[in-house]
């Protein structure tokens, strides 16, 4: 669980109202029905228009990321690899493929695979990063969904503001529906910023921050099963792993 991702969400909205309640606000002022199916809707319809459905379905499915990451685990994935060096040298490659039956990690089952089939270093290499980055596109690709919404709420708050001035300009003889209006007009505003700045972009920007995390650690994976194929060292290539863990 991610804890400053549940602390940054809580604070961002506790701030907002807090300083409303403190200034003298309500809390039902800053409720609005009319103004929430406006922007969420207009937002929501425009990114849809935006992108496929693969990769909208797919911005929903690491939308969970934020709050629980996936456990990447840089430093056993090392001793793994090392492991798998320390078989193929005293086994010879053949002796890898009861690994491959037990391996959970349908990207480094690929690589072993290659390895276990005789390829050459370079073909492995490529097979694998031929992957790598179609999946780094599309987690990509699938985090700009919320920069997007993030792009468009504000614009579409301003477009529920503005209806919310049309209705008073034509309820100016019934002062009874000028506060409704007003009301819609403001608070429009509001949550268009509001869900653009404390929700869209900061999870836009902390989906692709994880996904390059991701991305390294398949990298890792790639130069270790290469390093394999290439006859290295068990002991030099957990020095050469090494270099991708993030803590020192």
């Amino acid at each position: 669980m991610d804890i400053l991702s549940i602390l940054g969400v809580l604070i961002g909205f506790a701030a907002i109202i807090g300083g409303n309640l403190m200034g003298g606000g309500e809390l039902g002022s800053l409720i609005n029905f009319h103004a929430f199916i406006i922007v969420v809707g207009g937002t929501l319809g425009a990114t849809l228009l935006q992108f496929p459905p693969k990769v909208f379905l797919r911005s929903l499915r690491i939308l969970s990321w934020i709050f629980v990451p996936q456990n990447l685990q840089l430093k056993k994935q090392i001793d793994k690899i090392v492991r798998w060096s320390s078989l193929a040298r005293k086994e010879g490659l053949l002796g890898l493929e009861s690994v491959i039956e037990t391996e959970k990690d349908s990207f480094a089952k690929k690589g072993l695979q290659l390895l276990v089939d005789g390829n050459e270093p370079e073909v492995i290499r490529d097979c694998l990063e031929v992957e790598l980055t179609t999946k780094e596109h599309l987690d990509t690709q699938a985090a700009r969904v919320f920069e997007a919404m993030g792009g468009y709420a504000p614009t579409i708050g301003i477009i529920g503001a503005v209806i919310g001035l049309i209705h008073v300009m034509q309820n100016l003889a019934k002062p009874e529906l000028l506060g409704s209006g007003i009301a819609t007009a403001f608070v429009a505003t509001i949550y268009g910023v509001g869900l653009a700045n404390l929700l869209f972009i900061p999870i836009a920007n902390k989906l692709k921050s994880l996904i390059f995390e991701a991305s390294q650690a398949r990298e890792m994976v790639i130069e270790g099963i290469s390093s394999i194929a290439e006859g290295e060292n068990p002991r030099n290539i957990e020095l050469k792993l090494s270099g991708f863990l993030l803590e020192k």
